[in-house]
């Protein structure tokens, strides 16, 4: 759209959104400008958190070159939502999915129950999340300048959506270990099929969850993720702590491990044993 006008992608965003919605501490960011309250963004290393590698970020241009705060992300969705930037029809057709769940630059699906429009971000040390849910005009924005193993900022802004509609949440500290055996845990060890799905970032191709046996713990490695370690809550049902994910394991009749759920950002997956079929 931005080359059909005589504007920049950065002066069309602040002339056209961020000053009509009055997002005051919004703008294209820039490694030579002097940004008041700019944060800087961290990530996990072995030896603990460190800087995020250095970003230009005339790099990410459209797809993360932008600042901003959470109060101006609210003024942006009760803009968006209120009619103040886009007409009801571009907006209706915005947030229809036309792929699983996938709208124009959303996902549309349900979170507890409610229908929820929701968008993630993420860059060098960065990580977001913002859900409005319009059956209870309820908006979670949660921004982390930090970049673990998981997204933190999903994390969280899923948790908050699930207090705020009055159920439980229970976090990795929260979780009771148990012992078992080598012998039983050596029976989930194998690659596991998953289907593809929408998630933060858009539609993943087909995975696989690898299940190893390590130092006398089970675990789990996404295709081309880092591994993670899982704990035993009972003889089928594993969590891990980051990210806070739960797998439960299931057999067929025959007794053997036919397959797995992975639960993981709101988001339940199965994964079928790929030695099986």
């Amino acid at each position: 759209m931005v080359d059909h006008v005589s504007q920049s992608y950065a002066d069309f965003v602040i002339h056209n959104i961020f000053k009509p919605l009055d997002m005051n501490d919004s703008g294209y960011d820039s490694h030579s400008e002097i940004i008041l309250h700019r944060a800087s963004g961290y990530m996990v290393s072995p030896n603990g958190l460190c800087n995020a590698d250095f970003l230009d970020m005339s790099i990410p241009y459209s797809a993360g070159s932008l600042y901003s705060t959470t109060h101006d992300l609210l003024l942006w969705e009760q803009g968006l939502f209120g009619g103040k930037i886009l007409s009801s029809a571009s907006l209706e057709k915005m947030i229809e999915p036309f792929k699983n769940d996938y709208g124009f630059g959303v996902r549309v699906h349900s979170l507890d129950g409610h229908k929820s429009i929701t968008h993630a971000g993420g860059t060098s040390g960065f990580n977001t999340k913002l859900i409005y849910s319009p059956d209870d005009k309820l908006t979670v924005i949660v921004l982390a300048n930090l970049n673990a193993l998981g997204y933190v900022a999903q994390d969280l802004a899923l948790k908050m959506v699930t207090l705020a509609h009055g159920k439980t949440v229970t976090l990795p500290s929260e979780r009771k270990e148990i012992n078992v055996s080598s012998e039983t845990l050596a029976n989930y060890v194998g690659t596991y099929n998953v289907a593809p799905y929408v998630g933060p970032y858009g539609l993943t191709p087909l995975k696989q969850l690898v299940i190893s046996l390590e130092n006398g713990f089970l675990v789990t490695q996404e295709t081309n993720q880092p591994k993670t370690q899982l704990f035993p809550e009972s003889e089928t049902q594993f969590f891990g702590k980051i990210p806070d994910i739960q797998i439960n394991f299931f057999k067929n009749k025959q007794g053997q491990i036919s397959h797995l759920e992975l639960h993981q950002d709101g988001e339940i997956s199965t994964g079928i044993n790929h030695h099986l079929y």
